[in-house]
């Protein structure tokens, strides 16, 4: 009998929320625990290097390998453990088919952005299967295809005009290199119940990949390398750029200084933090949603290998992975909400459940529930380069969804700013660029009248009293009187209060079900259930309030 996978602590240890961004587990883990990644230090004195990467998820472990196979001296710093971020909770996806899709891309950037988006993704797919082979990593790296369906059964006049979208995206697909095509009755083998899925927008040389194992993999040679170091537990609370520099020449440099006020001085900071730890700028630029994934047993043999993707708003995406000697893993994502924006999160994972039951009728048990962040540029593409205003810092955000292939091109574009050569695709994810922003102007006003909404949650409370909650779950309390409060109750009854105001611009944190974690409605900041920072844009902690809270913060990041 299959073992299920508990997908909820329930008390949330306190160590979790540093080897990953939520009490849940992903299917990663079960090939590759977290006792098989390496340990680096916390630093502890002063150093100088070429450039700080701040981030160790693919966008960071990328720009660290292009940099090093460079010549350029590099040291990286992770707030928690090593890949404790966003990478290891992705769906394994590796896509130049991508969400928005090319018709939209064109719309805001032109057909030239769009062949750029092509080529940029296609050659990241490329290059991982290129450093997999290069340094011997085993990772599940392969090429497939990707088949885009419609979420209503054929028949159905909402499944015809699906058709007719689809059908626009590959016909434009194929004028920008792609190699696509429209498959009429097609039938994904594997898909044997309802709804009838029938017809298929393919997308040919797509792939897919074991995230964890391919960046342990590269961090392996990594820490071979005399020009590279790497330091844990070491969090960034303040980059600044100093010196005199006039048209190219004098002296500037970088100082990255740490939690513990430990000093980093160097030419170039690279900030690849999931979303860059700053008050707005492009942070204002972006939506932000939780996703959500299952992984559930299904006999070898019994699934096409292939990415699949349907039409919904709140789409559904599936690959699999390995799993045992008569078992693989599908892994089913989707069901995107905005962050801090939802009453039960782990409805999601019903629903999932429910979808993949009614279409693949011979999955197993479902072993692992996790959730993800994304974030949405208003006009489609991602921020990668200098933030804006800066000379020597850069920043790597706005995955749209596609973070694997966005991190691994984020590397290449950097590096090549960094040691001065030309990029032909810096142009399109220029972070300050303005003519496709302009063009979005009326998705930002939209997006900034909803996130100024979520500032009523200063004058509302979640619980009327602590004894509202129950053991292992968490609520805010907004007296009339004091500033609203971030309760959690363990599960031995002990309660541990912080402040509930994010530290980044003030909104108050909604308790997230399903991840045990505080989640900021307003830019999307997140921390643990103890309030430990585990995304930005806030720079640190909640700030405890009582002595409870004070002793399982410390417990947390000083262990």
């Amino acid at each position: 009998m299959a073992t299920v996978h508990k997908t909820t602590m329930e008390t949330a240890s306190p160590q979790q929320f540093m080897k990953t961004s939520g009490s849940t587990d992903a299917v990663w883990i079960h090939t590759e625990p977290y006792s098989n990644r390496p340990h680096y230090p916390r630093l502890n004195k002063d150093l100088e290097t070429d450039v700080c990467v701040i981030g160790s998820g693919i966008a960071g472990i990328s720009t660290a390998y292009e940099l090093v196979k460079r010549g350029v001296q590099v040291v990286m710093i992770e707030a928690r453990d090593i890949l404790s971020g966003e990478t290891g909770r992705t769906s394994g996806h590796l896509s130049s088919d991508l969400d928005d899709g090319y018709t939209e891309i064109k719309s805001k950037h032109g057909d030239k952005g769009a062949v750029m988006a092509y080529e940029s993704h296609n050659w990241a797919i490329e290059r991982v299967g290129e450093i997999s082979k290069e340094l011997g990593i085993e990772c599940e790296y392969r090429k497939l295809p990707a088949y885009n369906v419609s979420q209503y059964p054929r028949g159905d006049k909402h499944h015809e005009d699906d058709v007719k979208e689809l059908k626009e995206e590959i016909a434009y697909s194929k004028t920008i290199g792609m190699n696509a095509e429209w498959k009429e009755g097609y039938a994904i083998k594997g898909w044997n119940g309802q709804i009838d899925q029938r017809d298929a927008a393919v997308f040919y040389n797509q792939g897919t990949f074991h995230p964890t194992k391919y960046l342990l993999g590269v961090l392996k040679w990594l820490s071979q390398q005399p020009n590279f170091s790497c330091y844990a537990r070491t969090r960034m609370l303040q980059c600044q750029e100093k010196g005199i520099e006039v048209m190219g020449f004098g002296s500037k440099e970088v100082k990255v200084t740490t939690e513990d006020d430990k000093t980093i001085t160097c030419k170039d900071v690279v900030m690849a933090t999931c979303v860059p730890l700053q008050k707005l700028s492009v942070v204002a630029e972006m939506e932000f949603h939780r996703t959500y994934c299952i992984a559930v047993r299904i006999p070898k043999g019994s699934y096409e290998d292939s990415l699949i993707y349907d039409t919904a708003d709140a789409y559904k995406y599936i690959r699999f992975t390995e799993c045992d000697e008569k078992d693989d893993y599908l892994v089913i994502g989707g069901m995107d909400h905005k962050v801090g924006q939802h009453e039960d999160e782990k409805k999601n994972y019903e629903e999932l459940e429910t979808w993949t039951r009614e279409r693949f009728t011979q999955v197993g048990s479902t072993d692992y529930k996790w959730s993800g962040q994304i974030f949405e540029p208003v006009d489609c593409v991602a921020f990668i380069g200098l933030d804006p205003g800066t000379k020597h810092t850069y920043i790597v955000t706005g995955d749209s969804g596609n973070g694997l292939t966005h991190g691994v091109m984020a590397g290449r574009i950097i590096a090549d700013q960094i040691t001065g050569q030309e990029n032909a695709w810096a142009e399109l994810y220029n972070p300050s660029r303005k003519s496709s922003i302009v063009k979005s102007a009326k998705e930002m006003i939209t997006h900034d009248l909803q996130i100024n909404s979520q500032y009523k949650r200063l004058v509302q409370s979640d619980i009327n009293d602590i004894e509202d909650l129950l053991p292992g779950t968490g609520g805010v309390l907004n007296p009339k009187t004091s500033k609203p409060i971030a309760v959690y109750k363990t599960e031995s009854g002990e309660v541990r209060k912080m402040s509930a105001l994010c530290p980044h611009m003030k909104g108050v944190v909604c308790w997230n079900h399903a991840e045990a974690s505080w989640d900021c409605p307003v830019h999307a900041s997140r921390f643990s259930s103890d309030g430990v920072c585990i995304m930005g844009p806030a720079k640190g902690n909640l700030n405890p309030e009582n002595e409870e809270a004070k002793k399982a913060l410390q417990q947390a990041i000083q262990n």
